[in-house]
C-alpha cells in the first residue's frame, strides 16, 4: 500500500479530536501489553493459521475489568475502537462492530492509526481497488465495484500508472507466506473500510466544520470587552429569577412530552429513512398529507406553536375556526408572517392589502385588538417594514393561544382527526432488503416543484377563504331569474 508522507496543507491548524485519539492510542497500547493486556493466540481462519488473533468476548471482558463498567458499555467502547480503526475484524469486514462472542479480531498496526493523520487520497484507493480486482479476478464487492468504476472514469488520465502500481504490489505480496499475506490484506482492507465506508455506513472519521479560531491560544482582552462583560453581568443580576424547582419541573415536563418524538430516543415509524433508504416515513409525514400519523396529531396538543408550525395541523385548525366563524385572527397571523418573510419589493402592496382587509374601519375581516396596539400598528403602516405588524400579531397569537386553542383540542374536529390518524407498523428489513433499498433509492421530488405546489395550494386556500360579497351573489341570482 502506498501512502505519501507529503500531505497537502488544508488549513487543519487545529484538530479538536487529536487529544481524544491520543487517549485511545494509550488504551490500545495497554491492551497489547504481553503481561496485562488482552491475550492473543493462533487461530484458524478457513485453512490459514492467523497469529495473535483475539476474540470479541476477551476484548470486552478486558475493557469491562479495566474500566469497571458493564458489559454493554464495554461493548460500545469496543465498537468505537473498531470504528476508529484500532481493531479490525477478520471475518465480517462490512460491519465495524464489536461482537461479544468468539468472532476473531486483530490489533491494527500503528502505521494505520488515525493519529498518523494520513490523507486517504483517491489515487491510493484506486491502486488498492485495482490490486483487489486483480486478486479477485474482477469479483469485487458491489460498493467496491461502484467506487472502482467511478475512480476509473475520474482518474482515467493516469489509470495506466495505477494499474502498474497495483500489479507490482500484487506481485510483491505473493512472495510473502500465506498467513502474512492474509493479515496484511485484512489490515489494508480495514483501513479503507474506515476511510472509504460502504454505502449507508457511517464513518467515525467524518470531519466536522473547521474551526477558524484555536481555543488553546490565549487572546488579549481589550478594555471595551471588559466593559461589555461588566454590563452583561449587571443586567444578569437585575434580571428576574425563577426557582430551580420550577425550572427543573418544567424541564421534566418538556422531556416527558417530547421523548417519544425524539428520533435519538425513540425509533422512527415505520423506519428511519436515513438507515433503511425507504421513503415511507417521508411520504407519511409530508407537509400537507391527507391523513397524518398519530404521533404528528399528538404533537399538535403540546403547544399552540407546534400546531401552527405544522401546515397540516394549521389546515385542521382552519376548519375548526371556519365552523366557529372566527377565522380572521389566523388569517391575519398568516398575512403578518408573509409580510415578515416575503420579498422587499412586495412589502408595500402586502401592507396595504392587510390594512384594507383586517385593520381599516369596516374591513371585511376586521380583527378585535386593543386600541393602543391598533393605533401603533396603523401609524407604522405609513412607512411599512417587515416587523410593523409584530405587536398586533403577538396580541392575536396570545388570544388564540389562551382561548381558541384549548377549545380546538376539545372539539369534535380534533377528536375526529385523532381517530383517523395512522399508526404505521415498524419495518423489519433484512440485510438483503436494505441493499435492494439502497440500489433502488429514488431522487425524490425536486424542492422547486414542492414549492410551486405549495404556492398553488396557498392561492386556492386564499380564494376559498376570501370574504363573500352578498350583494354580488344576490344580483347574480336575480339575473338568472
Amino acid at each position: 500500500m502506498t501512502i505519501r508522507t507529503a500531505r497537502p496543507n488544508r488549513g487543519h491548524h487545529f484538530r479538536p479530536r487529536t487529544h481524544c485519539l491520543k487517549k485511545l492510542d494509550a488504551i490500545v497500547v495497554e491492551m497489547q501489553d504481553p503481561k496485562n493486556g488482552v491475550k492473543g493466540s493462533e487461530q484458524k481462519l478457513n485453512v490459514t493459521t492467523i497469529p495473535h488473533a483475539i476474540t470479541g468476548s476477551n476484548i470486552i471482558a478486558w475493557i469491562s475489568n479495566k474500566m469497571k463498567t458493564t458489559t454493554e458499555e464495554a461493548q460500545v467502547f469496543g465498537t468505537m475502537l473498531v470504528a476508529y480503526g484500532y481493531i479490525y475484524p477478520l471475518q465480517n469486514h462490512k460491519k465495524l462492530v464489536m461482537c461479544n462472542d468468539s468472532s476473531l479480531y486483530r490489533f491494527q498496526t500503528p502505521y494505520f492509526w488515525p493519529t498518523q493523520q494520513w490523507v486517504p487520497e483517491d489515487s491510493d484507493y484506486a491502486i488498492y481497488l485495482a490490486k483487489r480486482n486483480i486478486r479477485k479476478k474482477g469479483m469485487l464487492e458491489p460498493y467496491e465495484q461502484a467506487h472502482y468504476n467511478h475512480l476509473h472514469e475520474w482518474l482515467n488520465h493516469k489509470w495506466d500508472f495505477i494499474v502498474m502500481q497495483a500489479t507490482e504490489q500484487y506481485k510483491a505480496g505473493r512472495d510473502r507466506n500465506k498467513a502474512d499475506r492474509v493479515v496484511f490484506d485484512c489490515q489494508e482492507r480495514a483501513y479503507w473500510i474506515v476511510n472509504r465506508p460502504p454505502l449507508r455506513a457511517h464513518s467515525a472519521l467524518d470531519s466536522v466544520p473547521e474551526r477558524l479560531i484555536n481555543p488553546n491560544i490565549e487572546e488579549k482582552i481589550t478594555f471595551d470587552q471588559y466593559r461589555r462583560v461588566n454590563i452583561f453581568y449587571q443586567q444578569a443580576i437585575m434580571r428576574s429569577k425563577v426557582k430551580s424547582s420550577v425550572s427543573l419541573g418544567a424541564l421534566v415536563k418538556y422531556v416527558t412530552s417530547y421523548k417519544n418524538h425524539d428520533p435519538f430516543l425513540a425509533p422512527c415509524l415505520p423506519s428511519n429513512p436515513w438507515q433503511s433508504d425507504h421513503d415511507a416515513y417521508w411520504t407519511l409525514n409530508m407537509r400537507r398529507v391527507e391523513v397524518p400519523t398519530k404521533m404528528r396529531v399528538e404533537r399538535w396538543s403540546f403547544s399552540f406553536f407546534e400546531l401552527l408550525t405544522d401546515l397540516r395541523g394549521r389546515d385542521d385548525f382552519k376548519i375548526f375556526l371556519k365552523k366557529e366563524f372566527s377565522g380572521e385572527n389566523l388569517a391575519f397571523w398568516e398575512a403578518a408572517e408573509e409580510l415578515k418573510w416575503g420579498t422587499a419589493s412586495s412589502m408595500s402592496s402586502k401592507a396595504e392589502t392587510i390594512f384594507k382587509t383586517f385593520l381599516a374601519p369596516g374591513a371585511p375581516r376586521w380583527i378585535n385588538i386593543d386600541g393602543r396596539t391598533m393605533g401603533l400598528t396603523v401609524k407604522g403602516l405609513d412607512h411599512p417594514h417587515r416587523y410593523v405588524l409584530e405587536a398586533a400579531q403577538t396580541h392575536v397569537f396570545m388570544l388564540m393561544k389562551k382561548d381558541t386553542f384549548f377549545r380546538y383540542l376539545k372539539s369534535p374536529t380534533y377528536k375526529e382527526i385523532q381517530k383517523k390518524a395512522l399508526n404505521p407498523e415498524a419495518h423489519n428489513f433484512s440485510p438483503a432488503q436494505l441493499e435492494e433499498n439502497a440500489r433502488s433509492r429514488s431522487q425524490g421530488i425536486h424542492p422547486i416543484i414542492l414549492w410551486q405546489q405549495e404556492e398553488e395550494e396557498k392561492v386556492k386556500a386564499a380564494t376559498a377563504a376570501a370574504p363573500v360579497d352578498v350583494k354580488a351573489v344576490m344580483s347574480k341570482i336575480d339575473r338568472k331569474k
